[in-house]
């Protein structure tokens, strides 16, 4: 009786000496994924989502006018009341929003003032009206009330300074961004080019939607998937179909798509002897590694053909879905000059009993929920087979199982990875 390789994988062995951990499969894609080149010019209002190419230095201040925070009376300081004693001030102007008081404050005098309206002149506080006594034309204040010089004023520069970096480089424009790009006057921005990812499935199996199914096939949901992790990350997508188990057929379809900037398929890099994906890679490129210890999604296959990055994910739904977040989405952000950031983890109690051998890190779907008493509890979706793709729809989480554990109990706490801004 022959023996298995050292170099063939086992998907029944928990424990495989040739197999990266997923640390170290990441810390390899983050030092292979140089950032792309080229940039354009976009439109503030197309910029959400979008990633900076250059630091955007503030071309004024923030504000740009000593303003009141509030509604109220603009008064100098000097006229401020001792403790315990209380002062009049006589009213001799309003200034709005966009329509500043031309008058000079003096001794003895206050202004109406409103929130955003620029400090007139000779003014340095601002008093809430809440807190003065009004009688037509005077006002009084009393000491009391423990204001200071500056209360309630914003002043320049206060949120951002002339010549401040504003968003550096390499930043994935938020709405919150695009709004205070808009407050420092930017309407166009330089951003990088969206990378360029094609994708296919192989498969003799597999059938696109709308036909119709025959005796041993399956509709392929892996492309839908693709494309639509894909188009969620605002990429230049190329969809490349189905390609069947044929080593030509899967050789043109890397050819077609050796222009792009990464090239991703589901299917074809285990060790049936239909799976030909690794080896046309071998043939027409150079694969760095494509075993990993996690589960699901030990069959995973990263390289090169020619300047184009390479992901061979499993064939399994579940699989395709959790290698595409642990591995392709930080490798795209790399790529498109975004910092690696790596996943983070709450800790949380698990409801439900989860099975696990020791071996691999063990990526099950849970369900996060909140508890009578305000506090996060996690609890499984149930059945966690690689084809149970049912399981990714109705999680919110990754219950993320360490290598060496042995599952866990109800009532212990676990590493939970939200899919909120991940998914």
């Amino acid at each position: 009786m022959s023996q298995k390789s050292n170099n063939t994988p086992d998907c029944m062995n928990e424990f495989d000496p040739d197999s990266l951990t997923v640390d170290q499969a990441i810390d390899r894609l983050a030092a292979s994924a140089t950032p792309i080149s080229g940039a354009e010019l976009v439109s503030l209002p197309d910029s959400l989502n979008r990633i900076l190419r250059d630091d955007v230095l503030s071309p004024i201040n923030v504000p740009p006018y000593a303003n009141s925070a509030m509604d109220g009376y603009a008064i100098n300081s000097a006229d401020l009341p001792t403790p315990d004693a209380t002062v009049s001030l006589t009213l001799v102007g309003t200034a709005m929003a966009g329509r500043p008081c031309q008058m000079k404050l003096e001794a003895g005098q206050c202004i109406r003032i409103m929130t955003g309206a620029q400090m007139p002149e000779g003014a340095d506080t601002v008093v809430m009206q809440e807190h003065i006594t009004r009688n037509g034309d005077t006002i009084t204040l009393s000491g009391n009330s423990g204001y200071q010089k500056n209360a309630n004023v914003r002043y320049p520069g206060e949120d951002l300074s002339k010549g401040q970096i504003v968003l550096g480089r390499g930043r994935r424009l938020t709405a919150a961004d695009v709004g205070l790009l808009a407050s420092i006057g930017i309407a166009k921005v330089n951003v990088i080019r969206r990378l360029r990812v094609a994708f296919f499935s192989t498969g003799d199996e597999l059938r696109s939607l709308g036909e119709t199914l025959k005796e041993g096939q399956i509709y392929d949901s892996n492309r839908y998937t693709l494309h639509a992790m894909l188009t969620r990350l605002g990429h230049d997508i190329t969809d490349l179909g189905i390609i069947p188990d044929d080593i030509d057929a899967i050789r043109a379809a890397f050819t077609q798509a050796a222009n792009s900037d990464v090239i991703i398929t589901s299917g074809g890099v285990s060790v049936g002897d239909a799976d030909y994906v690794k080896m046309v890679l071998e043939e027409i490129g150079k694969i760095n590694f494509w075993k990993i210890a996690m589960k699901p999604g030990k069959p995973l296959a990263y390289g090169r053909i020619g300047k184009s990055h390479f992901f061979g994910l499993p064939g399994n739904p579940v699989s395709t879905m959790v290698t595409f977040y642990q591995f392709v989405q930080p490798t795209l952000a790399l790529l498109s000059g975004e910092e690696l950031v790596k996943p983070k983890y709450l800790k949380i109690p698990c409801r439900t009993p989860l099975k696990k051998r020791p071996g691999r890190v063990d990526y099950q779907r849970g369900i996060v929920s909140y508890q009578e008493d305000g506090s996060l509890v996690v609890e499984s979706t149930g059945t966690q087979g690689s084809n149970i793709l049912s399981s990714m729809s109705q999680a919110n989480c990754f219950i993320v199982l360490p290598r060496d554990s042995s599952g866990a109990a109800a009532g212990d706490v676990v590493d939970v990875q939200l899919f909120d801004g991940l998914i």
